[in-house]
């Protein structure tokens, strides 16, 4: 199962809003097969599975046990259900890391599995399964995207000078920061970092597929000269006057207080299943205040003081979960105590 894991992880950033999963058949102690859901729309990872078997171990597939880390699909998708696949091949004995809770699954994978005499034993590295697609668990448990705040800071937790842009990180932290927007399915800035930063917010650092922006911008004040508007990427504009779409930005008008609420349910109908927000010191306490946040990620320059300063956002009802360093930067590594 920790291989179904490790294999399920080579998907992070192109299946989703499906979840990663992976799958490993085994013979005896010989692994036969193996592989994971590697594209949105493509083929699901005991699929690839059981197609990298190799021409002369088919056979031993009666024989086999089948271990994959999310329970297997039971409806017809974008591909056909897994649970078909697997009992067509005649694999005996199915091991299940977690079950699923996409309402099209939830139980019904095993079921089937088990009314076809398959043994089928589940929970094992369940935990670490959840975890794996804890964005996928967060949209279809709490009816909303995962939530993951970033920021920069100085060693004396300044994110920046008011009036100019002040570069914290190192070369080395933004390409970091480029494959976590690379993971996520949109990322968001407030109105004062796009107008005072003009960022694309794109992965160019990093291969990888591009997030869909999104702006706060209540008032709309942001001039239509900005890189997220002329570049040709997807930019959702949270507003509280217009409600139309110019090309590849949609404005979405909501209410002007409570935004954020409405904007977390309109993303969740757009099946967005995760936002990395980077927006600058008001944007992201908005987030941590109103209790909206999984994880955060704080980079702290330990060798840049900035005097004065603007102060980080200050956490709350948090567990440090690791550290890590990058020439002169530290990442610091959050998640939010659950019920907090």
């Amino acid at each position: 199962m920790m291989r179904c894991l490790q294999l399920a992880r080579l998907g992070a950033g192109a299946v989703a809003p499906n979840p990663m999963v992976g799958a490993v058949l085994v013979c005896g102690n010989r692994i036969i097969g193996e592989g994971y859901h590697e594209q949105y729309g493509g083929p699901h990872a005991e699929v690839n599975c059981l197609d990298s078997v190799d021409r002369n171990d088919r056979h031993l597939a009666g024989q086999s046990i089948l271990y994959v880390s999310l329970e297997p699909c039971a409806h017809y998708g974008k591909t056909p259900p897994c649970t078909s696949l697997i009992i067509n091949t005649g694999i005996p004995k199915v091991v299940i890391g977690c079950r699923d809770v996409y309402r099209e699954v939830a139980g019904r994978g095993i079921e089937q599995l088990r009314r076809a005499g398959i043994d089928v034993t589940e929970g094992i590295l369940a935990d670490e399964s959840r975890a794996l697609n804890r964005r996928f668990f967060t949209y279809h448990t709490e009816f909303r995207p995962y939530i993951v705040l970033k920021w920069a800071q100085s060693v004396n937790g300044m994110i920046g000078t008011a009036g100019s842009v002040t570069r914290i990180s190192h070369p080395a932290t933004d390409r970091l920061v480029h494959k976590w927007r690379s993971e996520e399915m949109a990322i968001l800035v407030g109105t004062r970092t796009a107008l005072n930063d003009d960022p694309s917010l794109t992965t160019r650092l990093w291969e990888g597929k591009h997030p869909v922006r999104i702006i706060l911008d209540r008032q709309l004040r942001l001039p239509r000269e900005l890189k997220v508007f002329t570049d040709g990427g997807d930019t959702l504009v949270f507003n509280s006057h217009l409600q139309e779409t110019r090309g590849n930005v949609r404005y979405i008008k909501t209410a002007s207080s409570g935004m954020l609420e409405e904007m977390l349910r309109v993303l969740f109908e757009r099946n967005i299943h995760s936002v990395l927000v980077e927006g600058g010191r008001a944007t992201l306490q908005s987030f941590i205040d109103a209790g909206w946040w999984d994880e955060a990620r704080v980079v702290t320059n330990e060798e840049l003081a900035l005097e004065p300063g603007i102060p980080a956002p200050g956490l709350t009802h948090f567990t440090g979960t690791g550290t890590q360093q990058l020439g002169g930067d530290v990442v610091r590594y959050y998640e939010r105590k659950k019920g907090a």
